[in-house]
């Protein structure tokens, strides 16, 4: 489908809107920059389904990215996303019926290889991320 005007520009950005990991991985992104390594930590999906969800993202023009090294770091290519997700949480609840969503973990995640978990890891005692990111926000 080619978006000729501007519903049709605006039905290509709710088709890349209506799936639930590209949402999480949304959410995700709305708090910092993240690689496909740690996106696939968080979200405990193989790599490539991650990443034909952030080629779908990039597509619709929803997530920009840089490389560094070998790693591509993935960020919300628009800062107002952030307030489109947080209306669509509120839209979802207008019938009173309360929204459960998965966690999305602070700190280092558990067998996620990527450099910013390796290194919060290394900060902290091994094998106990959670104690990291709680050190943390108490240092920040």
């Amino acid at each position: 489908m080619i978006a000729t005007d501007g519903y049709g520009k605006q039905a290509l950005l709710f088709q890349a809107l209506s799936h639930p990991v590209r949402l999480r991985i949304l959410d995700i992104l709305a708090r910092q920059e993240a690689c496909v390594c740690h996106l696939t930590a968080v979200l405990g999906q193989r790599q490539p389904y991650v990443s034909q969800q952030l080629a779908a993202l990039r597509d619709a023009g929803l997530i920009a990215d840089r490389r560094e090294g070998t790693l591509i770091y993935y960020r919300l290519a628009e800062e107002q996303l952030v307030g489109l997700l947080d209306e669509a949480k509120n839209l979802a609840t207008l019938g009173g019926q309360a929204l459960d969503f998965p966690p999305i973990p602070e700190g280092a995640v558990a067998n996620c290889p990527c450099p910013r978990c390796q290194e919060l890891s290394t900060r902290g005692q091994p094998g106990k991320p959670e104690a990291v990111a709680a050190r943390a926000h108490t240092t920040d």
